[in-house]
């Protein structure tokens, strides 16, 4: 049954809310130059190898990109050099963008930003499945399907796995919770998860206990 998640947010520091509105609104400017140019999915695909796969492995970059110290032309040739011929005018010109207005720091929240805007303009709703054990891609598909049947909703799914969660299934959709019993179907699945859990577990338990 559904239950409204804690959105206490008092307790976390302004800063944080306001990087959150800030990304946001240089996420919705990239968004708006890529879908005029008819290439959306690819510059966020540029945008988030750039933050997640590619300045992971340049900490000398990710430092440039972070640092108030660093000129803005300096920035813009690091981009340059990283970037130039690489990715799609429109992906250039937003990291050059970002660097004019000392963002380059906060890219990785700009492009979390800009897919969650992303869904939104697609209609789509994040959702979060939490499961007991992994689920397989059969799995997966079809307890996405069972959910956004029960809510009327088009999802964009993630998962995680918690060996502890209640039931073997919890689904977060915005700031709501639902557990198995969101649908007939995924009652049956989460009862199904909990007990392959608890078989895991006391397999892991056998095994260190094996001489």
């Amino acid at each position: 049954m559904p239950s409204s998640a804690d959105t206490n947010t008092a307790d976390k520091p302004v800063t944080d809310i306001g990087a959150r509105r800030l990304a946001r609104v240089y996420a919705q400017a990239i968004l708006d130059a890529a879908e005029k140019a008819g290439c959306r999915n690819e510059v966020l695909d540029e945008l988030r190898s750039l933050a997640t796969e590619v300045l992971p492995k340049v900490p000398a970059a990710a430092r440039v990109f972070a640092s108030p110290r660093v000129s803005i032309e300096e920035k813009g040739a690091m981009i340059d050099k990283i970037c130039a011929g690489h990715v799609l005018p429109t992906t250039l010109h937003s990291l050059h963008v970002l660097a004019r207005h000392d963002r380059l720091g906060m890219l990785a929240d700009v492009v979390a930003a800009a897919s969650q805007l992303a869904d939104e303009r697609d209609g789509l709703k994040r959702a979060e499945f939490t499961t007991a054990v992994p689920l397989d891609a059969a799995e997966r598909e079809q307890v996405v399907a069972d959910t956004a049947k029960a809510l009327g909703l088009r999802l964009a799914p993630t998962f995680t796995v918690n060996p502890d969660v209640l039931g073997g299934l919890v689904v977060r959709v915005d700031d709501t919770v639902y557990d198995h019993s969101v649908a007939t179907g995924l009652q049956s699945l989460g009862r199904s998860l909990k007990q392959r859990s608890i078989h895991e577990i006391q397999y892991r338990r056998d095994r260190l206990g094996t001489p």
